[in-house]
């Protein structure tokens, strides 16, 4: 017999985490009915608190932030297992004045994974996303122990314009020689490559910061720091994150992995459906952009192996039923069907969500 329902929407960018959101959604239903709160992400930001939220703890320590100054960020630990989010220490929401698309870097990310590594972590799942540099993740491996030096010997500065001076890299000091006692996983959806119209810069730089020129200027650095690891430049995924993936394909020997996939199944979330009656998913805005794999989908999809239907709550949405029926979503419902200032619909989320999911969820529950 089916009985509880699983929450599991990602973040409302702006208004709610993901947590956040998993608790309206349960208000708005009532203590009434039994539910599982499975709050997700797709490896972007959010990442940490999803994973916590599923039984991961919460590791904060200081880092460098994405311009050097110290930032406390968190990555999440179970077991021998790290998840570590870009985007909590070389986010953009850590940059300290204004966009810095030059000379921002991802050292802090090297060093959260050092940290997890050091304090007993065999497998670290590092999600990418909301990233505010674009160096290839030079920055994180020169924070692993790799030495990135210019034509004087000199170790190369922070950001994605100074690797257009790099003359050589030595990662034979990576995690002190212990780089291959590591499982690495990049979790992400991202499939650009590093380089060309499709690349880290031009395709993502812009919303950086970075002006043509300044595309141009990282476009070039890029090309000098693929030069030393030519053979996975064009893979999938190396353009992730300002070129983090290439790093982390090329000096840390890692796999990419469908980033709501891989997360949903280091959630356990499978075992949650058994039984289930429903899952309600959702996000911000469900769009087009929403169709190409982000975390409603991959919920979808889960629910689907399990026979389960899917109803989806958004802020905002631009998608048709038409289109949300063949990806899995039996129906949705967003906060403006109930609020049509849009500004409201960020500011006053939290119990707008609580009386939408009372109004039209429940009574979708309670008919089906």
């Amino acid at each position: 017999m089916r009985d509880h329902v699983v929450i599991a929407p990602d973040k409302f960018k702006g208004s709610l985490t993901a947590p956040e959101a998993a608790a309206c959604i349960a208000a708005g239903l009532g203590d009434d009915v039994p539910s599982v709160l499975l709050p997700v992400a797709d490896g972007g930001d959010g990442t940490v608190d999803a994973v916590v939220a599923a039984g991961f703890s919460r590791v904060e320590t200081e880092v460098s932030g994405p311009t050097g100054e110290p930032v406390t960020a968190a990555y999440a630990v179970r077991g021998s297992t790290a998840v570590v989010e870009l985007a909590e220490a070389s986010g953009l929401r850590r940059l300290p004045a204004g966009f810095a698309p030059l000379t921002a870097g991802s050292r802090g990310t090297g060093e959260l994974i050092s940290h997890a590594v050091r304090h007993g972590a065999t497998r670290v799942v590092l999600g990418l996303g909301g990233s505010a540099c674009t160096d290839g993740g030079a920055g994180m491996i020169q924070a692993l122990g790799a030495r990135l030096l210019d034509a004087d010997g000199d170790e190369l500065q922070p950001g994605g314009a100074a690797l257009r001076g790099l003359a050589s890299v030595d990662a034979s000091g990576l995690l002190g020689g212990a780089i291959g006692g590591v499982e690495v996983i990049v979790a992400s959806d991202v499939n650009n490559p590093l380089l060309g119209p499709s690349g880290a810069a031009a395709v993502y730089a812009p919303q950086k910061g970075a002006r043509p020129e300044d595309v141009a200027i990282l476009e070039a650095g890029l090309t000098t720091f693929a030069g030393f690891a030519p053979d996975v430049v064009a893979c999938p995924g190396a353009g992730a994150a300002g070129g983090v993936g290439f790093a982390a394909l090329a000096y840390l020997h890692a796999e990419i992995r469908p980033g709501i996939d891989y997360l949903l199944d280091l959630a356990g979330f499978g075992a949650h459906l058994e039984g289930a009656r429903m899952v309600i998913t959702g996000e911000g805005s469900l769009d087009e952009q929403s169709l190409r794999g982000k975390a409603p989908m991959g919920v979808a999809a889960a629910a689907a192996g399990h026979g389960v239907p899917v109803i989806a709550v958004c802020g905002r949405r631009t998608v048709g039923d038409a289109a949300l029926l063949a990806v899995g979503i039996s129906a949705a419902y967003a906060l403006t069907e109930i609020e049509a200032d849009a500004t409201r619909c960020m500011t006053h989320a939290g119990p707008l969500l609580e009386r939408l999911v009372a109004i039209h969820v429940r009574s979708h529950l309670e008919r089906g």
